[in-house]
C-alpha cells in the first residue's frame, strides 16, 4: 500500500492507480481472528478520525457514530461487552494496510464496497451499514444550484478513496473538466474548502450533510447540490481467511435489522423474554441454536441490542439529528433496501 500511495497515473492518485492494477497483492489469510480477539479480550476496530454521525470523538474521548456503534455491537456479540471494542481512528490512506496487516480486526469507516477492494486487497465486506452516494457541497454565495454548473471548477477531495475516480468519471461523462485538490487529512481538506482554496467539496452525501450541519448558525451559507453521482454502499470489512469471524460480523448487522423489524429495542428487549412470537424466541436464544452455530452465546443478539439498540435506534441517535433522511436505509417493508435473511 505504501507503493500504491506513491503511484500517479496521468495525475491520478493512489485510489485510481489501484483500479488499474487488477492483480494487486492480496492480504494473507489469518488462521483464527476470532481466537486472537478472544485471547486479547478486545476487538480492534478502525474508524474515521472525525466524521460527524459516523465516528467522532466526544469530550470524554469516546467515539460516537454509526460506525463506532457497529464496532460496539460486534464486540457485544463476540465478547459480551460493548466496552471491549477498541476503537482506533485510521486515515483514508492507512485503513486498508492496517486491516491487511492485522493491526486492526475490522474496518467500519465510511468505506465503499467495490470489486477491486474485495478481489485485489484480500478483504471481504460483511455488511452494508449505510447506502450512500457521492455529492458536492458549495458555498451558497457562489450561486451554483447544480453540479452541472461546476465545469472548470476546483474540487477539494481526499486521495486514496473512490471519490476522485467517481468525480473524474462523472465530469468526463458530462463533457466537463475539473481540477482536483487532493488533501489526505480530512480536516485539512474541509478547511481548504471553507477557506476558498477550491470551489466545491466532494465526498459521500451523508458526510456532506453532516459537515453542513456542523457549521451551526452558518449552515445556510452552504448548499449540498442535488446530484448524486455514484453508488456508495458503505460497508464493514474484514480480512479474508477466518469465515467464522465474517459470519459473526455479517449476522450482527442482520440482528440489528431484524430487531428493528420485530420491534425489539434496547429499552424493551428484556420484557420480550416470554413473547409468544417464534421469531422473537429464536432471536432471544430461548429456542434453537443460532448462537451455537456462530460460536457465540445463546443470548448474543440480545447483548447486541442492549448495547446499541436496533438499526433504527442507531440511525436516530447518530444520523437523524443531522437532517439525513433514511431513504434507501429504511427497512424493506418501509420502502428501503435493508433486508435481513431469516434468523432461523
Amino acid at each position: 500500500m505504501r507503493l500504491l500511495a506513491s503511484l500517479r497515473l496521468g495525475g491520478l492518485s493512489a485510489a485510481m492507480a489501484l483500479m488499474a492494477l487488477p492483480f494487486a497483492a492480496s492480504a494473507q489469510p489469518s488462521a483464527d481472528v476470532v481466537g486472537a480477539i478472544r485471547a486479547r479480550g478486545a476487538l480492534i476496530c478502525g474508524v474515521t478520525p472525525a466524521t460527524v454521525g459516523f465516528a467522532t470523538p466526544g469530550s470524554d474521548g469516546q467515539f460516537r457514530g454509526i460506525d463506532a456503534d457497529y464496532c460496539r455491537a460486534i464486540a457485544a456479540a463476540m465478547l459480551g461487552d460493548a466496552g471491549k471494542a477498541r476503537i482506533t481512528p485510521t486515515t483514508t490512506q492507512q485503513r486498508f494496510t492496517l486491516l491487511q496487516s492485522g493491526e486492526i480486526d475490522l474496518l467500519s469507516r465510511v468505506t465503499t464496497w467495490t470489486l477491486s477492494r474485495e478481489a485485489a486487497l484480500g478483504l471481504a465486506f460483511a455488511a452494508v451499514n449505510v447506502h450512500d452516494g457521492q455529492g458536492f457541497l458549495v458555498k451558497a454565495a457562489s450561486g451554483v444550484k447544480s453540479a452541472k454548473e461546476l465545469d472548470g471548477a476546483s474540487i477539494c477531495m481526499q486521495p486514496g478513496s473512490t471519490t476522485e475516480l467517481n468525480a473524474s468519471d462523472w465530469f468526463r461523462t458530462q463533457g466537463m473538466t475539473m481540477t482536483p485538490v487532493l488533501i489526505e487529512d480530512i480536516e485539512e481538506a474541509r478547511k481548504a474548502f471553507f477557506s476558498g482554496r477550491c470551489d466545491a467539496f466532494s465526498t459521500d452525501a451523508t458526510s456532506l450533510a453532516a459537515l453542513r450541519y456542523n457549521q451551526g448558525a452558518n449552515a445556510d451559507q452552504y448548499v449540498v447540490l442535488p446530484e448524486v453521482i455514484s453508488k456508495e454502499p458503505l460497508g464493514v470489512a474484514v480480512r479474508k481467511g477466518d469465515w467464522r469471524f465474517f459470519d459473526i460480523v455479517r449476522w450482527t448487522h442482520f440482528a440489528l435489522l431484524t430487531a428493528e423489524e420485530l420491534g425489539l429495542t434496547a429499552e424493551n428487549i428484556d420484557a420480550q423474554a416470554n413473547s409468544p412470537n417464534p421469531d422473537v424466541q429464536r432471536f432471544m436464544g430461548k429456542t434453537g441454536d443460532l448462537g451455537k452455530m456462530l460460536g457465540l452465546e445463546r443470548d448474543w443478539a440480545v447483548r447486541v441490542v442492549k448495547a446499541v439498540g436496533n438499526y433504527g435506534e442507531i440511525w436516530d441517535r447518530n444520523l437523524a439529528p443531522l437532517g439525513i433522511q433514511r431513504g434507501l436505509n429504511n427497512l424493506w417493508n418501509k420502502g428501503g433496501v435493508h433486508y435481513a435473511p431469516p434468523m432461523r
